[in-house]
């Protein structure tokens, strides 16, 4: 069963330089979850006269933010259409809606007007990705970075799509570079932004037993228990391994280890 966390991540290499939209109001929690999406007929807060106007972009990128996707598609298609930016968000509001197929193409447009925009070029993968076209999914990545060679995020993704073809070295070598680039690159919760990362496997277990391995290579003795423990609670079955790999060396002898290694086996 797949694990569906797809988030879009946002850093400031990968925002555009723009003035930020006025900060929105939280919503309560609906039962599902997910923050109440505020009616589209309300009208945004009344802002002071001598501030510019909201453009249809930054008007999209709040309807994102409430994940009001179909609201935001319409504002954005009322911005410049010659703009690779817009193409792109465009296609992850269809991506967040779940309609590959039009997400693919706004990400192929996107592509077509700047073909070294690597944030649609990665966001391509992530289509492939949720396709099982794996490979694919690679060949998009390893093209986003040769055109953004520091993106944690595409490593992550990168490594991701490998973890999906069990090829673990190759998965692990992605996931070191990432964590060398950004050490909460694993952690990012973020909703909106122009490039997604992948979240989403199907061996959870094994998954997070590779993240506690890339925190314990980098010296993140806390992460790496806690995704030790995450693994362990379900169900990874080659416990040995804790013991065994050298990146574990230096906390084999740490009491929470030996906790976690005297834990009872999760039974699924």
């Amino acid at each position: 069963m797949l694990l569906p966390s797809l988030f879009v991540v946002c850093t400031a290499a990968l925002l555009t330089a723009q003035t930020p939209p006025p900060e929105i109001p939280s919503q309560p929690e609906t039962s599902s979850g997910f923050r109440a999406a505020n009616n589209p007929e309300t009208v945004p807060p009344a802002r002071p006269a001598s501030a510019a106007p909201l453009t249809s972009e930054m008007r999209g990128d709040i309807f994102m933010a409430r994940k009001m996707y179909g609201e935001a598609i319409e504002m954005y298609r009322e911005a410049p259409q010659n703009s690779a930016i817009i193409q792109n968000k465009i296609g992850i509001a269809y991506h967040q809606m779940l309609d590959l197929d039009r997400a693919r193409k706004q990400y192929e447009r996107a592509v077509k007007i700047n073909p070294k925009y690597s944030e649609a070029i990665n966001n391509l993968g992530t289509v492939y990705y949720a396709q099982k076209s794996y490979r694919r999914a690679i060949n998009q990545y390893k093209k986003a970075l040769k055109e953004n060679p520091n993106s944690a995020s595409i490593f992550s993704n990168l490594g991701t799509a490998h973890f999906a073809r069990k090829k673990y070295k190759e998965a692990f070598e992605a996931y070191q570079q990432a964590l060398a680039l950004d050490p909460e690159v694993f952690e990012h919760r973020s909703s909106h932004g122009v490039l997604l990362q992948e979240r989403s496997v199907q061996e959870r277990a094994k998954f997070h037993f590779y993240l506690a391995k890339t925190y314990a290579k980098a010296g993140n003795v806390e992460r790496a228990l806690l995704y030790m423990r995450k693994a362990i609670e379900e169900g990874f079955k080659e416990r040995q391994k804790f013991t065994e790999d050298p990146e574990f060396a230096a906390m084999k002898e740490l009491p929470e280890f030996l906790q976690l290694m005297a834990m009872e086996q999760r039974v699924l």
